[in-house]
């Protein structure tokens, strides 16, 4: 049985033989392969080789929409970056801040172009729901990411908004990984259905697991300073489930959040954090969607076998460090 990593590694190699144009286009170029060289999980392309493994055809039919699904995942972040004025990325300086504004967002744009020709090497009898599905999925992330530009200046988020907002910027590209990759293994609208609703809700368990890491795990396995989420005032899980409470402690987390960023802020907030076991309510809702991602794939047609590197999977990315 082929597991999580055997994907991919295989994804990875194939990532890092693309080649792009030099000389005088280097300029726009050289952003692009920096940026898919930086590494990550390949957790989307990885997911789409999966998905037409377990449904019959050869993960090597799903390459070339792997590639499109991590070529434009990677295009959001040169963006997102942009947008969130984050110098840092995987560890090392992100695109805008190497090179400068304009370039991300130029080379950004190619990124999404590029995956869009990738995309459409699917076979012609499933182009259609395939292209479907990528173009759904790329509104709704788009549109996730809005709202959470909003939420940075709005005072009444809930908790349901958020989880609302992470399904679109997280939960939507996993999905429709997941949804691609059983398209093009040839399984049925119903079962690719209920592979994209596996692949969302993972998105939401592996994004609550990334805003605890951003509170509870170490800076150097997580690759990015910890309490980066406080300090910019983000609109966690973590904040959203406290306010949600309603107690003294809540009341007092609002004040802090008020403080000047810096590790006396973060100090404060996590203390508080602590105090409100918001230790215990993420990997509650971390399970929660876990399992929730378990029931949809548990509801597909494949075998226990087929079943069982996605299962892994789930295990894997819910207990993560980084």
């Amino acid at each position: 049985m082929k597991k999580f990593s055997d994907y991919s590694a295989f994804i990875e190699k194939v990532i890092r033989d693309l080649s792009f144009p030099g000389d005088a286009l280097a300029g726009l170029y050289q952003p692009i392969s920096y940026s898919l060289s930086a590494g990550g999980k390949r957790i989307r392309p990885s997911l789409a080789l999966m998905a037409a493994d377990a449904f019959g055809s050869a993960a090597d039919a799903a390459v070339d929409a792997a590639v499109a699904l991590e070529v434009f995942h990677n295009f959001t972040l040169l963006h997102d970056d942009v947008m969130d004025h984050s110098d840092l990325r995987r560890g090392r300086p992100s695109v805008h801040a190497k090179w400068d504004v304009n370039t991300a967002i130029l080379s950004g744009d190619t990124m999404l172009s590029l995956a869009c020709q990738y995309i459409s090497h699917v076979p012609d009898a499933i182009l259609r729901p395939v292209l479907d599905a990528f173009n759904e999925m790329a509104i709704r992330v788009y549109e996730g990411q809005r709202l959470d530009m909003d939420f940075e200046t709005r005072q009444d988020v809930t908790l349901d908004d958020y989880i609302h907002m992470i399904s679109l910027k997280t939960g939507a590209l996993l999905g429709a990984a997941t949804r691609i990759g059983a398209l093009i293994g040839g399984a049925s609208t119903e079962d690719a259905a209920h592979m994209a609703e596996y692949g969302n809700m993972l998105g939401l368990a592996f994004q609550i697991q990334d805003d605890w890491l951003d509170v509870f795990g170490d800076a150097a396995t997580f690759g990015k300073p910890i309490g980066g989420d406080i300090n910019n005032n983000k609109k966690s899980y973590l904040l959203l489930a406290s306010l949600a409470t309603n107690t003294p402690d809540a009341t007092a987390l609002r004040d802090a959040m008020a403080l000047p960023a810096g590790e006396t802020k973060v100090k404060v907030v996590t203390r508080l954090y602590e105090r409100l076991d918001m230790n215990r309510v993420c990997r509650d809702a971390i399970q929660q969607y876990s399992s929730r991602a378990m029931a949809a794939l548990k509801a597909t047609s494949l075998s226990d076998e087929a079943r069982e590197p996605f299962r892994l999977l789930v295990e894997k990315l819910t207990g993560r460090k980084k």
